[in-house]
């Protein structure tokens, strides 16, 4: 059977649809989007240009900011400019790409941080044999398998939008296509849908926060037996990163375990995992990193000598 589908074009309603509101909220994500690409840049060029990119963690780091610059660039271009335009319209192709971009970029970047858990839990748990286990080929291994993961996730929720049938309002309330606000545009029964949504998106999203929350037990659980200088370092290490998880984890597992036709705040609690996070991604990692402080002045004074000559 042939959907039905007479809706061409999507409209945004927006997070607040108050003009001045949305005036100030213009410059405030303008301010953010630029400092989510420049922080980002600056740990992509330091890590690139350093010996840090030989050590997995940093290898690691290198990709999530990677995942970062392009997964808010998926979202907050558009929302900048429908914050500023009078119509916020998009087409059903072109949602449909940004609903798959965002979810695929944002599928790898969650299990970039499952296996940044794991190279921690490795460092720490297994310290003589780290450089053998987490050698460059499976780092490299780990990253295709990221984004294995994350195309089937993203291709699968595709897939399932794709058949389904609107013919009815095209007003998304919300500021990006997601899976969610799009559900409740559908003229027909979503309650199958919305299940499996739960289980592609939802559960996995719970299931991946239990596993490094279960991890960084163990590895809190291993420090006893280190020094104090080692656990120093580990702690620092391992709080940038759980800080990061719970800003990314928390609201994604309130946006999409909760189901497609419930009042919540969806729109306003994504904020925190499209802009705060790939925003505070870079200061969390480097302020409280003295290697990476040391590294960034190291090739950024080369950088300017450099540009000197």
């Amino acid at each position: 059977m042939e959907t039905q589908n007479n809706v061409t074009e999507f409209v945004f309603i927006g997070l607040w649809g108050n003009k001045k509101i949305d005036l100030l909220f213009f410059f405030l994500f303008l301010f953010c989007y630029l400092a989510v690409l420049m922080g980002n840049f600056i740990i992509l060029l330091t890590i690139t240009c350093s010996h840090l990119m030989q050590q997995p963690m940093y290898y690691f780091l290198c990709h999530l900011s990677l995942m970062d610059v392009s997964y808010t660039s998926t979202v907050v271009p558009r929302l900048i400019r429908d914050l500023a335009a009078a119509r916020r319209n998009i087409s059903y192709n072109n949602c449909m790409t940004q609903l798959f971009a965002a979810h695929l970029l944002a599928g790898v970047e969650i299990f970039i941080l499952m296996f940044m858990a794991f190279d921690r839990y490795i460092a720490i748990v297994k310290p003589l044999h780290y450089m053998v286990i987490m050698n460059r080929q499976r780092c490299d291994m780990l990253m295709a398998l990221a984004w294995a993961l994350g195309f089937w996730h993203s291709i699968a929720l595709l897939l399932m939008v794709l058949k389904l049938p609107f013919c009815g309002p095209n007003q998304i309330d919300h500021y990006l296509c997601d899976v969610k606000p799009l559900l409740k545009l559908v003229c027909k029964d979503i309650h199958v849908v919305s299940i499996l949504v739960i289980a592609n998106s939802g559960m996995v999203v719970v299931v991946i926060f239990l596993v490094l929350v279960a991890s960084y037990i163990v590895i809190l659980y291993n420090l006893r037996t280190h020094s104090s200088a080692g656990r120093k370092k580990a702690l620092s290490t391992c709080s940038s990163h759980i800080t990061i998880v719970v800003l990314f984890f928390v609201p994604c597992i309130y946006t999409y375990v909760l189901p497609a036709g419930s009042k919540n705040k969806d729109k306003d609690i994504s904020v925190f995992y499209t802009v705060i996070a790939p925003m505070l991604n870079p200061l969390i990692y480097t302020l409280r990193n003295t290697e990476m402080k040391i590294t960034i002045r190291k090739v950024w004074t080369k950088v300017a000598h450099s540009g000197l000559k």
